[in-house]
């Protein structure tokens, strides 16, 4: 990397204005975070774009992504280094190769766009009197400038639709009362009530047919469901911000709008393949087969690359081990977070991801930074300087380097990781398991200021 001292100088100053914000208690305009967050991406985006490194796949594998639809070919199929999501991503590559943007710009100029969006998004989504200290601070983020910008990687695009998607499944009214479920055995009582003063027939009528008062939450419920399918549409992770989102809405029938409203964006772009890249539908179990394919490659971090000395290997045995190990972490999480803001709840399933997983790149740490940074926990900074520090290591110090240096230093950056999955540990929420039976706390409120309703 040739511009890693003005890189770096930017994210330290990023930093330092974000914790001197946040003791001094700043609360900086919206339009200050959105210049200081324009201003460090694209002042980063010009550099990198100037590098004479780039990252591998932003080169391999996002670019032929984009030409390949441009040749009216499958973006998943048909290139060598093939595209594992869905088209949506290449789709815009390809108009920005069109219009002549040079490549440089144009990949990155979808990330950064994105994650200049999210900095109003993360205020949103925080709320009440912190909200523009939460979005100077994301403006801030050093891990953010370092994805987006450096990376060009598409968590940010992700995460705009993701994060928007918790914002309008929120919507107006009292934050507290919303994102509560109800235990198994609550749910059965509400279902035996239901149909003691309904019966079986007047019950499922019911059901299926709005109030007029639940209108404007179904209508809150579809537009939140189609945000959620966006964000599927560029990665196939953020269906671990689904249950998130449907907490945020009330009752059974809002959810269930969204669920469905969810599928519809991903299915539009799956179905539209045969128009915008010549896919025939003769190659569709082909191509669903290469979208659920996980590459079992293991060596970039935690327990795993401490189990093959930091080094890539192609592990199944892992991978199939850690994939079982999510789920099942997953689980025990969503349970003891079940009452818990769905903020919280999501950063809890997020935080803990990282914790288990088998296999991630830098970019996987962006998941979580938006929910953190809108409601940070006691341990929210260790976190974000750890893994800032962390990833900026890899972007910027370790491609200073041959090759058979890097991989030398890439054995050992890769072990490092394991330290930071104690702090990813700490930082969970979990005072807030039970927001109503914990006191707020004065300088960070746990739950968002909004409209009380009476």
């Amino acid at each position: 990397m040739d511009y890693a001292i003005q890189t770096g100088l930017i994210l330290v100053t990023g930093v330092v204005l974000a914790l001197v914000a946040q003791w001094r208690g700043w609360r900086p305009s919206l339009l200050t975070a959105l210049a200081v967050g324009i201003g460090f991406r694209v002042a980063i985006m010009l550099f990198s774009a100037d590098d004479t490194w780039q990252p591998v796949d932003f080169v391999e594998s996002f670019k032929p992504a984009g030409e390949a639809v441009l040749n009216r070919q499958d973006p998943v199929l048909d290139t060598d280094s093939r595209w594992h999501f869905l088209p949506t991503i290449p789709y815009v590559y390809a108009l920005l190769l069109w219009l002549g943007i040079p490549w440089e710009i144009g990949g990155r100029l979808v990330t950064v766009v994105a994650d200049i969006v999210l900095i109003p998004l993360v205020g949103k989504l925080a709320g009440g009197r912190t909200a523009s200290l939460r979005a100077f601070q994301y403006a801030c983020n050093p891990l953010a400038l370092l994805v987006a910008s450096v990376h060009g990687q598409v968590e940010p695009v992700a995460l705009v639709f993701g994060v928007a998607a918790f914002v309008v499944a929120r919507g107006p009214g009292d934050p507290e009362r919303r994102g509560i479920t109800m235990e198994p055995r609550e749910a059965f009582q509400h279902l035996r009530s239901g149909l003691t003063a309904y019966g079986a027939a007047g019950f499922l009528r019911r059901a299926v047919t709005p109030l007029p008062t639940e209108r404007p939450d179904l209508r809150r419920a579809l537009y939140a469901g189609l945000l959620m399918g966006l964000a599927l549409c560029a990665k196939s992770w953020p269906i671990w911000l689904i249950p998130g989102m449907l907490l945020l809405l009330p009752g059974l029938r809002s959810r269930a709008v969204a669920f469905v409203a969810t599928g519809i964006a991903p299915v539009f772009f799956l179905v539209t393949l045969p128009i915008f890249a010549g896919t025939s539908f003769s190659r569709f179990p082909e191509l669903i087969k290469e979208l659920r394919y996980i590459r079992p490659i293991v060596g970039d971090w935690g327990w795993a690359a401490t189990v093959v000395g930091g080094n890539w290997e192609l592990r199944p045995d892992l991978v199939g081990f850690g994939t079982y190990l999510i789920y099942g972490t997953i689980l025990l999480v969503t349970f003891f977070w079940r009452r818990a803001d769905p903020v919280d709840l999501t950063t809890a399933i997020l935080l803990a991801f990282m914790i288990v997983t088998p296999r991630l790149g830098a970019q996987y740490l962006m998941w979580f930074m938006p929910f953190l940074v809108a409601r940070p926990t006691r341990f929210a900074w260790p976190v974000i300087l750890g893994t800032s520090l962390w990833a900026a290591a890899g972007y910027m110090y370790l491609t200073q380097f041959d090759t058979d240096t890097w991989w030398e230093l890439h054995s050992i950056w890769a072990r490092a990781s394991i330290v930071l999955l104690p702090v990813l540990a700490f930082a969970l929420p979990w005072e807030r398991r039970k927001p109503k039976q914990t006191p707020p706390d004065p300088g960070t409120p746990l739950e968002p200021v909004g409209t009380k309703r009476d």
